[in-house]
């Protein structure tokens, strides 16, 4: 049995991997597999054009940075752990950005579970071979590790992640079951006017990367009353080229358009379209916002949305908030939703 300072040791040089392929370093100790991560970064990105090269290793880059063995023990010194492997968890994963069930998978392995783990159609390219070269690390790593496209069946605990229509399926499907659940959550930003161009191009990396389209990306920013956009429009310039990518042209003209017929107020600028609404997500190449008087009104929002809210980016003195470029870098020990995957783990 593989045990834990093994896997350890294992995504230690799995990070190491990720630095080398993120960095596109010559002369890697892994040359054979940095070529193979190649060919399947090609092919992730031919499948689900969202999935560029460029947010392929940045999903390596900000990974590497955590999987190191000071970073891994200093995690699970936190609990009592306990060897799982005579449990299976299933582990259905979403497919918005580049390995986002990843943490998930983790979680599971340092435990030992066996895992059943159906992938999302628009991210099944990756994940594989992150586990082949797990296993080349440490043989006999992937022998209790299945994939799976057809409905799960012997399982003792799920976690899923999915939207709120899904999630509503996965309380019914999974009723049984001891379970960890996830749908729509939404990040957001609170500036206070007093912000730097530098604060504001680390906003622009939370706007952005990805496209925008994980649950850690801002899609809505909180401003004081008569803020100017001026200074936040010249920062956001320095991301100009999300433009030419075919998908993201084609929803920023199509969420255009509806605004105009229906003589929406919005502004823009040639790339983003920002636009005054209380609703908490906003479509592909929008940003939302809303004006505030005091950040006591905030306070209150962030307590009746707690709920609906992934990460809030801000300056300002505000409860749980990080700073801003740091919404797409979370830590090992940073759990969706803030529940806390290692203890539902530990309590099946």
């Amino acid at each position: 049995m593989i045990t834990i300072y093994q896997r350890i040791d294992a995504f230690n040089k799995l990070g190491e991997l990720f630095c080398d392929i993120s960095s596109q370093k010559e002369d890697s100790k892994y040359n054979e597999w940095t070529t193979v991560f190649d060919k399947k970064i090609n092919e992730a990105y031919k499948y689900n054009n969202w999935f560029t090269r460029e947010n392929c290793l940045l999903s390596f880059k900000n990974w590497s940075k955590e999987l190191t063995t000071e970073n891994l023990s200093k995690w699970i010194d936190n609990y009592n752990l306990k060897d799982c492997s005579n449990n299976t968890i299933a582990i259905i994963m979403a497919g918005n950005i580049p390995l986002v069930g990843f943490h998930d998978f983790i979680c599971a392995n340092i435990l030992n579970y066996k895992c059943l783990i159906k992938m999302s159609s628009d991210d099944k390219i990756l994940l594989p071979v992150v586990i082949d070269f797990l296993d080349f690390i440490s043989p006999g790593f992937k022998k209790d590790i299945e994939f799976t496209d057809k409905p799960l069946k012997n399982f003792d605990g799920v976690i899923a992640t999915g939207n709120n229509s899904s999630f509503k399926y996965f309380e019914y499907y999974f009723k049984k079951y001891p379970k960890l659940l996830r749908k729509n959550r939404h990040s957001i930003a609170v500036l206070d006017g007093n912000e730097s161009k530098e604060n504001l191009i680390d906003l622009g990396n939370d706007i952005f990367n990805y496209f925008g389209m994980g649950c850690r990306n801002v899609s809505k920013i909180f401003v004081p009353k008569n803020y100017s956009f001026d200074l936040l429009f010249e920062s956001f310039f320095e991301f100009k080229e999300i433009i030419k990518h075919n998908r993201y042209v084609n929803n920023y003209d199509y969420n255009k358009a509806v605004y105009l017929m229906s003589q929406q107020k919005f502004i823009e600028n040639g790339f983003l379209i920002l636009k005054k609404d209380n609703k908490l997500g906003s479509p592909i190449a929008c940003l939302f916002y809303e004006t505030y008087h005091s950040i006591k009104e905030i306070e209150k929002y962030i307590k009746i949305n707690s709920n609906s809210l992934q990460c809030i980016v801000s300056n300002s003195n505000l409860s749980n908030s990080i700073s801003f470029g740091s919404s797409q870098k979370p830590k090992i020990n940073d759990y969706a939703d803030n529940i806390d995957t290692l203890n539902f783990l530990l309590k099946i």
